[in-house]
């Protein structure tokens, strides 16, 4: 009777039809990856470190299923160091213990070491400093990949000894190219017409790995005829967004989201807006993000874009999804299409600026209390000119430290309602004027 463990080699000879057809079309060379033209085409990084013999330790940065993986697997091959792969959710402190040891060894006997870590921003800090010595001193060659942005991710230390190679998502040619490789390897044609075709490019959203799995259904099918996108819809569901609400397409679309308000491009706003809700956004966050946006960069050239986004919220907490996001995209729309200004924004950092530079200055004594008689022989509320007695009920005094040259912190725009706040800001600095001289 045989082990269900036997090491024979029938044992070890997989199946033909259990390798996923992800892993028969892995390339074999790095001139069959499709796509990153950027890192691996001539005069590219990684073209030039491979030409030059001076590979160095890379952080590759990129959504899943471009290549990163592969294209490290491949880089050992070309160089003839010894491929180790590890994925940072899996390994703790013991086993990376372990795999430097393994890598000392084989230097020891000639051999150099490529350790590729997946999700290595799942790593600590203090497990990232680990990996230093053994890059130092050539233990190791560290090919590090990652989703989230390793400038906020990664030690500083790490990334000073590696080069960061962004990998982008694929386009629908690369994915045109993989489907069509993906049929050689079948011997047949997908049984798509030319806008399911389309269609199932699109589900995979530049995800090569996704792509090849989705065809692999497709394929199975017996059908005969020519699917429509119909009939592809009812059949295969949309892979869902790539989207994490704590990382980086998180910052990412709210940054959109924000640029597209800010540039009055009603349009543009409402895609960031609904592309948050599709990624499972709270709407909250998003409720929160247009009240600052009001303030922000819409401030008093209409005070009213406050008030719309404030009373949006409120009515989302009142409706729920999904009938609420409708007043907050409402708010969206009002947002872009209002006069845009700045300049509380602007302001407000100038007295931040100005508090923190003056220090401790005291406020003049003649806008001060006087309710002691000491304080009264200080000088406290001396000579203090009431404004409603003032002739057009404006005083002009001085209301700064004394010693401190006035700044002009509010500079409001020619647009909204600041044009008529432009007027009175200028009303009453030839007020002010007249009444020092």
């Amino acid at each position: 009777m045989s082990d269900l463990f036997d090491s024979g080699a029938a044992a070890a000879e997989p199946l033909k039809g259990a390798r996923p057809l992800a892993d028969r079309l892995r390339p074999q060379a790095l001139s069959d990856v499709i796509g990153q033209t950027q890192v691996l085409g001539e005069g590219a990084p990684l073209e030039v470190m491979l030409s030059s013999g001076a590979l160095s330790s890379i952080i590759f940065w990129g959504p899943p299923g471009v290549g990163k993986t592969t294209i490290a697997r491949l880089l050992a091959h070309e160089t003839d160091l010894h491929f180790v792969q590890i994925s940072a959710i899996f390994t703790g402190v013991p086993n990376l213990r372990k795999v430097f040891e393994a890598a000392k060894i084989r230097r020891q006997n000639g051999q150099g070491t490529l350790l590729f870590v997946d999700e290595i921003h799942r790593f600590n800090k203090a497990q990232q400093d680990g990996f230093l010595p053994y890059m130092e001193d050539g233990t190791i060659l560290l090919v590090g990949a990652t989703t989230e942005n390793p400038s906020f991710e990664l030690n500083s230390a790490v990334l000073s000894r590696s080069q960061v190679l962004v990998l982008q998502r694929l386009d629908l040619a690369d994915l045109e190219r993989i489907a069509q490789r993906a049929e050689q390897d079948l011997r047949k044609e997908l049984a798509l017409d030319g806008p399911a075709r389309e269609a199932l490019l699109e589900m995979a959203d530049g995800d090569g790995r996704a792509l090849l799995n989705l065809i692999e259904q497709v394929a199975a099918w017996k059908t005969d005829h020519k699917l429509t996108p119909p009939e592809l819809a009812k059949r295969l569901q949309k892979r869902a967004a790539q989207y994490d609400k704590s990382g980086d397409a998180h910052y990412n679309l709210i940054s959109a989201l924000h640029k597209s308000v800010r540039g009055s491009d009603p349009d543009a706003s409402l895609y960031w807006f609904a592309r948050m809700l599709e990624g499972g956004e709270d709407p909250r966050f998003l409720a929160r993000r247009l009240v600052r946006m009001a303030v922000e960069d819409i401030g008093l050239a209409d005070p009213h874009a406050q008030a719309v986004c404030l009373q949006s919220w409120q009515t989302y907490e009142r409706l729920g999804s999904p009938e609420g996001e409708l007043a907050l995209s409402q708010a969206v729309i009002y947002l872009a299409l209002a006069p845009k200004s700045n300049a509380n924004y602007v302001a407000y950092k100038a007295a931040r600026r100005a508090a923190k530079a003056t220090g401790s200055k005291l406020p003049p004594k003649h806008i001060l209390n006087a309710p002691t008689d000491l304080m009264k022989d200080q000088g406290y509320g001396a000579d203090y000119a009431y404004d409603h007695d003032a002739e057009d009920g404006f005083s002009g005094q001085n209301y700064f430290p004394e010693g401190m040259e006035r700044p002009a912190m509010y500079q409001p725009v020619e647009r909204g309602f600041e044009r008529d706040l432009k007027k009175r800001v200028e009303y009453f600095a030839k007020l002010r004027a007249q009444r020092e001289t």
